[in-house]
């Protein structure tokens, strides 16, 4: 008789085409509702050289992701339990070795998440924002991308040409899209359907096959989300009630109804 394969977890890169759409307070809150429904879940900090993470959960690291690179400590001693009910594993932030995509940081990178896969449900890497090397490496380790953007046009555009690299470089077909800070309902579906047609029209007729956008949800601007940031706590902890949480959830829910199907 063969023994069961080992459990691999579901890796979904948490990205953006540029700063300041709150993606890691997205990747931050989606580990939250992911574990409230079940799931064993680590949020990977990958934006390795400008790393906030720790911001966002009030979290004071002593071990990180550069001594577990360095030898300097095992990987199971860099990984905190965070509020929330999840686990993350914090890289230290202003390290310029980091910037740039060496082999030796590749090699590193693939090692950890080869490591920590078969312990969790899913694996949340929250990248850094834009195409450099170092991202792009990033989400060619995961099995699905979630681009996280705001209806800002800056911040479409800039969604467009990520989703246009990653189709074209990485042969991705299937983005999910989560909408930040929308002002009224639906916003999120016009969003989608915007940056699908263009899209359609500038991307997928030179692919053999096109590239669909899934909407997993969209939050809205709700002034809970900023308190919760200024204070560091996560918005699911201290305002569960906020319509940006509620939104939060239903996001976590649909992406795990979406992989059941």
């Amino acid at each position: 008789m063969t023994a069961p394969a080992p459990r691999r977890s579901r890796i979904t890169a948490v990205t953006s085409g540029k700063g300041g759409v709150g993606k890691t307070f997205v990747a931050a809150n989606l580990a939250a509702a992911l574990a409230r429904l079940g799931q064993k879940v680590l949020v990977l900090d990958a934006d390795l050289g400008l790393a906030n993470l720790d911001v966002v959960l009030n979290l004071f690291p002593k071990i990180t992701l550069h001594d577990v690179f360095t030898g300097r400590h095992a990987l199971q001693e860099a990984i905190l339990p965070a509020p929330g009910g999840f686990s993350v594993l914090l890289a230290g932030s202003g390290m310029v070795e980091y910037s740039r995509m060496t082999p030796e940081v590749r090699e590193q990178l693939q090692k950890v998440i080869d490591e920590v896969a078969p312990r969790y449900d899913r694996v949340l890497l929250d990248t850094g924002a834009g195409i450099s090397d170092v991202v792009l490496y990033t989400v060619s380790l995961a099995d699905d991308v979630l681009v996280v953007a705001t209806p800002e046009p800056t911040s479409l555009t800039d969604a467009y040409a990520t989703i246009k690299v990653l189709a074209t470089t990485q042969g991705r077909r299937e983005i999910q899209l989560l909408v930040n800070q929308v002002r009224r309902p639906g916003e999120g579906r016009s969003v989608r359907a915007q940056l699908q047609q263009v899209l359609d029209r500038y991307v997928s007729p030179s692919l053999e096959t096109g590239v669909r956008l899934t909407l997993v949800g969209e939050v809205p601007a709700d002034g809970a989300v900023r308190e919760a940031v200024q204070r560091r706590q996560l918005l699911l902890q201290s305002q569960p009630g906020a319509l940006a949480s509620q939104a939060v959830v239903a996001a976590a829910t649909r992406l795990l109804d979406m992989e059941s199907t």
